[in-house]
């Protein structure tokens, strides 16, 4: 395993990141068929341990919060809190209330607060917010999250798909008030959707900050050939929301992917994961694991070099689309049911 810094700062993480968001509760929440029980992800979490994988993300929303009590259960169990990474997010709402949800002071505070007891942590090494709230002043959310910090409850704060300019106000905010700011920017990007290129990724460079991507796949989409289905592609609706666009250029795209990956005898998911590391302030892609192959793919990336000559194969398609995955639609609410601590 390799690892770096987490932007400008000391915290050192590997240069891969199991997402959780697979694992929880199947009935609680908004994910689909395709989560894991905790008997099921148990030996994820070994596997990810033993390849040196440190770092882990979940939030509060995922699986109605059972995704951060079985985080912290399984991570409880098999590593020493002082090696591991542990991150979650706060924003999209809990409850079917008031004030459960959003960037608010009020909100953040609560959550970090329900977030520790669900996982059974005194802290979590990164505490992100899940997007951008058009309600709350970024100077509440700032000092707020400065003060989650100041209190120990959070060594560090990340941010997660927003505009750019949105993501300068606030560090510019934090700055000029002397408070925290972001170390991490947790964005949506991938050989499917680049837009990030644009603009956030110069900005987390020029920032020293450290980008770790999710969906670094398309959810699946890059890991197996074009047409090919699973249960999480047929039930997956967040997908579905996300790359609901799908065009020639996307067929165009994986198609040579999958060529490539038969010429050089690795893994689509490989070669699609290895990719990230061509770009600016890349740090760790957020990887999901839900298959035994999965951190195997996951793992040979690190070691992938791809030349000028395959980075124009599986780029020169690709054409601009419309930003998704920040003013991402709210779930239904009578679903988002997650537990207080």
């Amino acid at each position: 395993m390799k690892y770096a810094s987490l932007g400008n700062s000391g915290l050192m993480v590997s240069r891969l990141c199991l997402g959780c968001m697979s694992y929880g509760d199947t009935t609680k929440g908004w994910h689909g068929d395709w989560l894991l029980g905790e008997e099921e992800s148990r030996p994820f979490f070994r596997a990810a341990l033993e390849a040196g994988i440190n770092f882990f993300d979940t939030a509060n929303v995922y699986s109605g919060g059972t995704s951060e009590e079985m985080t912290g259960k399984l991570l409880g169990e098999m590593a020493m809190r002082d090696e591991i990474v542990v991150a979650t997010k706060a924003y999209f709402p809990w409850r079917q209330a008031p004030n459960a949800g959003g960037n608010s002071r009020k909100a953040l505070m609560q959550a970090v607060e329900d977030s520790l007891a669900r996982m059974g942590m005194d802290y979590v090494d990164l505490f992100q917010i899940h997007r951008w709230d058009d309600v709350t002043p970024i100077e509440e959310t700032m000092e707020a999250l400065h003060d989650i910090v100041k209190a120990g409850k959070a060594r560090y704060i990340g941010a997660s798909s927003m505009y750019a300019w949105q993501f300068a106000k606030a560090q510019e905010t934090a700055r000029a008030n002397g408070w925290t700011p972001f170390i991490s920017m947790q964005n949506q990007l991938n050989l499917l959707y680049r837009e990030e290129e644009r603009e956030m990724l110069p900005l987390c460079e020029d920032e020293g900050v450290g980008v770790i991507p999710w969906s670094p796949l398309a959810r699946g989409r890059l890991a197996r050939p074009l047409g090919e289905q699973t249960v999480r592609s047929e039930t997956d609706g967040v997908g579905k929301m996300l790359y609901k666009d799908e065009d020639e250029a996307d067929g165009a795209i994986i198609a040579a992917l999958a060529d490539l990956a038969e010429q050089r005898g690795d893994a689509m998911a490989s070669l699609a994961l290895a990719w990230h590391f061509t770009k600016p302030a890349m740090t760790a892609p957020i990887i999901g694991a839900t298959r035994p192959h999965h951190i195997e793919a996951a793992v040979a990336a690190l070691d992938l070099e791809l030349s000028a000559e395959e980075l124009s194969l599986l780029e020169s398609s690709y054409r601009p689309k419309q930003p998704t995955g920040m003013g991402m639609p709210l779930p239904p609410m009578d679903r988002v049911t997650v537990k207080s601590g």
